[in-house]
């Protein structure tokens, strides 16, 4: 939105730009807001030019390699029309991960201001990680440095090229400017007379003081069939479709730069919500990935085979540019066996996700907003009366007194303690939102303290910088200071934030950060941050320091002892270490349905596990979970729509509904009798699952791994998985397919594998390796597990999550072509961080030889806390058992139970079809044995 006319009156003006921002219409996608890779210098100058050209400065030559004390190399990169060197520095990290660390070499001469690293991202124990490296080995100007046992590293010096390669074979994993692409702008210590630095967007100027400091590069990935990764964009595709090259019609480059898009295109490389620079090269032969830590605005090209004029282009590469406005290079190669090598190896440089609370994982009901404290109470009163369970209620900016953070409007929400202990006595939370924003008003005491204490961003020129956002004049405090996010977390205490409680828990949006009145809706790129950093710099992490400071507040309101919760939109590489996140304003129709499913394996496999799409009334997604809004935040869906999309959402890591204000109600029971029980049986499922969710999320907080996971991840061997964006599984024993086309009267479902596959709603047995062809149904999607697999279920439905915490469980044992299966079951307090200290239950159970055996498999060694629970298994269903064996016998105890035929699940009307071992009673927490007489 450009800037309005100055003889506005100020109240006129608030309310033009109030009522713009939130009308759908307005908000919608509007191309011409924001920049291309035309309008964008840094980007359009990098695609102009050639690869192997030799014209200055592209050819930079790299000197000697020398090893420092710390165990790196480094070397000197120079070129004749360069005002100074670059530095060149190489480390490894554990198992074969390289990082590559290039800046100008300051020692010669010393510009007005340096290049920003990005702090506080990379774990802080990484340089006690780093491995020392050997002496290189150098001859015909390459030289040769062992990574591990299995990887080289290549350093061509001159034109400087880098390439990992295999040990033993000598082929090539990654490479870096093996095209010649590299450039770095260097630095200038004054403008030339001659020549203009400013940039200019619509009636945007930036002025650009520090002049042209663009980088660019080119990276290949070897025995790669397809290229995944960059979060966010909105894609039905899994694989990132190239961008330039023979064959490909003119395509943007993946954008990377936070911005805050309404109803943003279900088809489209242009920029989202969050950004991570992290891609990932897959194939039957090798998976590699790189990862840029670099904060700046990126464009990223997949370029076509033959993109370089190559008359035949070398089969199994995967050719891909990237260009940044700013910054410096510290970028990683990591090289796996398999692509779940490379996640680990990628989230052992940025963090695993943190572990969320059990309630996180379950079902939440979110709108713009719900009106006050009688509107909360119905909507509470509700689930109850159609018997469906959620866990957390979400307030939207609406509940503040006049959108100023951390208040209550008082009219509509008088009782604010009494209002979450009447949700909490269910065992339920509330949500409020929290965005970066602060109301410029003389009278509010946070806007009166950050200005006292000089804590916001400031413009170009030194002062506080004012922009527009739901408040009307806002400014932004520079989560970049320590001492500020130290500040804010302050904010959260019950004595500053009146009317919270215990179970309120925090939501962030808005915190790209979005400016209604600024460049692209956002913040100009020569605001100021803490240290003179230019906020082009760092833009794409603003919002992952806000993140991180308000997860901080949570934890210290809680004394270090309560899991926070926070929701973000804003994302960044590690991200995953404060919360979840969510894929914003989509839209109520079927291609955003359909693009939720690659958006969210996508932010998985770059870290987020914790991730959703909301769905259409008001479901929610979180972020070390991630997620889309359920059925579209903007319009109203179509009664089969929404239920559709609901199906598909009890299988996201964070399950929220969520809708604009000026969307019809949309509550599950609103759309008559048959679709409130299909959307309650959805939900049901989701609820009978958490166990195994739970269990996920642990083993994602340990590994990194994701809880929803692209087939490949499970099957990287079977290409037919390679590019399937509408299938999906929910870790290693589920898989789901999604209904996307209205009306749709049957789907092909690729089921990958050797093994069969089972029928969650019947237990029907299919085949792996298979494509099936099945009818749809009304009333479920797809949904298969796994044989060889054991999945851990809670059947008995209550109102939350909170509430089923004593209840039985149920074992589902898929058998394998073995008549064998395995899986694990996680369980802690679901809130506290004991389970740093031992105290949980990690079990894992293996059928094998008509034996069915519970086995303890968590560390003895992690503290004196335990933790223990009376909770039983009663039931165990066995799916392919085909001996007709009735009986079965517990040890220890020698005690003898039926095995009978009983249902797939306990709800209402569910046959008897399956072998069933009832009331084994046998407890979570035991070691035992069942055996099938």
């Amino acid at each position: 939105m450009d800037p309005p006319p100055r003889r506005i009156a100020a109240p006129l003006l608030l309310l033009i730009l109030l009522l713009a921002a939130s009308s759908p219409a307005a908000r919608a996608w509007k191309k011409d807001e924001f920049r291309n890779c035309n309008q964008t210098p840094f980007c359009k100058r990098a695609r102009t030019r050639a690869p192997h050209s030799l014209d200055a400065p592209l050819s930079l030559a790299a000197g000697s390699l020398a090893v420092s004390p710390d165990g790196s190399i480094s070397a000197e990169l120079s070129h004749p029309s360069r005002p100074r060197p670059l530095v060149l520095r190489l480390s490894a990290l554990p198992p074969h991960a390289l990082r590559l660390q290039i800046d100008e070499d300051y020692s010669t001469a010393t510009p007005p201001n340096r290049r920003f690293h990005v702090p506080d991202v990379l774990l802080p124990d990484i340089e006690a990680r780093t491995l020392h490296l050997p002496e290189p080995k150098t001859a015909g100007g390459v030289s040769t440095v062992a990574l591990s046992s299995d990887l080289d590293v290549i350093v061509k010096h001159d034109p400087f090229e880098l390439t990992v390669r295999r040990a033993r074979s000598g082929d090539p994993v990654l490479s870096f400017n093996s095209h010649g692409l590299f450039d770095f702008e260097p630095l200038r210590e004054s403008k030339p007379e001659d020549e203009t630095w400013e940039e200019h967007f619509r009636s945007h100027t930036d002025k650009r003081p520090r002049g042209p400091q663009s980088i660019t590069f080119d990276v290949s990935f070897y025995g790669a069939d397809f290229v995944y990764g960059l979060p966010e964009h909105g894609s039905t595709s899994l694989a990132l479709r190239p961008t330039r090259g023979p064959g490909v019609e003119e395509s943007e480059p993946y954008r990377l730069f936070n911005l805050d898009v309404f109803e943003y295109l279900h088809e489209s490389p242009f920029g989202l919500y969050g950004s991570i620079p992290f891609m990932i090269g897959h194939g039957a032969r090798a998976s590699s990935g790189f990862f840029w830590l670099n904060a700046a605005e990126m464009q990223i090209d997949v370029l076509a085979p033959g993109w370089d004029g190559a008359a035949t282009p070398e089969n199994g590469r995967i050719d891909t540019l990237w260009m940044a406005e700013a910054g410096v290079i510290d970028a990683f190669f990591f090289v796996g066996s398999e692509p779940k090598d490379v996640v680990k190896q990628y989230v052992s440089v940025t963090g695993t996700p943190s572990m969320p609370q059990q309630f996180a994982t379950a079902y939440h009901q979110c709108r713009w907003n719900y009106r006050d404290e009688a509107d909360v109470d119905g909507v509470d009163a509700g689930f109850d009366e159609h018997d469906i369970p959620y866990d957390v209620l979400w307030l939207d900016i609406e509940h503040t007194d006049g959108k100023r953070y951390f208040t209550w409007d008082h009219s509509a929400f008088p009782n604010p303690e009494e209002m979450q202990r009447k949700i909490a006595d269910k065992g339920r939370k509330m949500v409020t939102i929290v965005d970066p924003h602060i109301k410029r008003d003389s009278s509010f005491h946070l806007h009166q303290e950050a200005t006292e204490k000089g804590y916001y961003v400031k413009d170009a020129n030194g002062n506080d910088y004012d922009g527009w956002c739901w408040p009307g004049s806002s400014s932004y405090p520079d989560m970049l200071n320590p001492e500020i996010r130290e500040w804010w977390a302050d904010k959260f205490s019950y004595e500053s934030y009146k009317g919270s409680t215990p179970t309120l828990y925090i939501w962030n949006d808005m915190n790209e950060p979005s400016v209604f009145n600024g460049p692209e809706v956002t913040m100009p790129r020569d605001a100021l941050h803490y240290g003179d950093v230019e906020h082009r710099e760092l833009h794409n992490a603003y919002g992952y320091y806000f993140h991180m400071a308000t997860a901080d507040g949570l934890l210290k309101r809680g004394e270090g002892k309560d899991r926070p919760f926070v929701l973000s939109r804003a994302f960044f590489a590690g991200t995953q270490r404060y919360g979840a996140v969510w894929t914003g304003d989509n839209s109520a129709d079927w291609d955003h349905l359909k693009s939720s499913i690659p958006m969210v394996l996508t932010l998985g496999l770059t870290g987020l596990p914790f991730s959703a799409i909301l769905m259409l009334e008001a479901l929610l997604t979180f972020e070390a979970s991630t997620g889309a809004d359920v059925g579209g935040f903007f319009g109203n869906p179509e009664p089969d729509l929404l239920v559709r999309w609901y199906q598909v959402g009890a299988f996201y890591p964070f399950f929220r509904g969520h809708a604009h204000h000026d969307t019809k109600r949309r509550e599950p029971w609103l759309f008559g009798e048959r679709r409130t029980a299909i959307i309650r049986e959805a939900i049901h499922v989701r609820y009978s699952l958490l166990p195994y969710f739970y269990t996920l999320f642990r083993e994602a907080s340990v590994t990194g791994i994701p809880v929803m996971r692209p087939l490949w991840l499970e099957f990287p061997d079977d290409k037919e998985a390679y590019n399937n964006g509408e299938a999906f599984m929910v870790g290693p024993s589920l898989l789901a397919q999604g209904i996307y086309e209205e009306g749709q009267k049957s789907v092909s479902v690729y089921l990958p594998g050797k093994e069969s596959w089972y029928d969650l709603r019947n237990g029907s047995p299919y085949k792996g390796s298979v494509s099936h062809k099945l009818q749809v149904l009304e009333d479920s999607i797809p949904s298969f597990q796994r044989g060889g697999t054991i999945v851990p279920r809670k059947d008995r439905f209550r109102r939350s999550s909170t509430q089923m915490v004593n209840d039985p469980y149920t074992l589902v044992i898929a058998l394998n072509s073995s008549n064998a299966a395995e899986g694990e079951l996680y369980v802690d307090d679901g809130k506290s961080y004991d389970y740093q200290q031992g105290a949980f239950i990690h079990r894992r159970f293996v059928f094998a030889d008509s034996k069915l055996t519970s086995l303890n498999i968590a560390p003895d060694n992690l503290g004196k806390k335990k933790f223990t629970s009376d909770c039983v298994v009663e039931r165990i269903i066995i799916l392919g058992l085909l001996s007709g064996a009735k009986k079965a016998i517990i040890e220890p105890g020698n005690r003898e139970v039926e095995i009978e035929s009983g249902p797939i699940s306990l709800r209402s009307g569910s046959s008897l079809v399956v072998p069933t071992i009832r009331r084994p009673n046998v407890r979570i927490a035991d070691d035992w044995m069942i055996r099938i007489a």
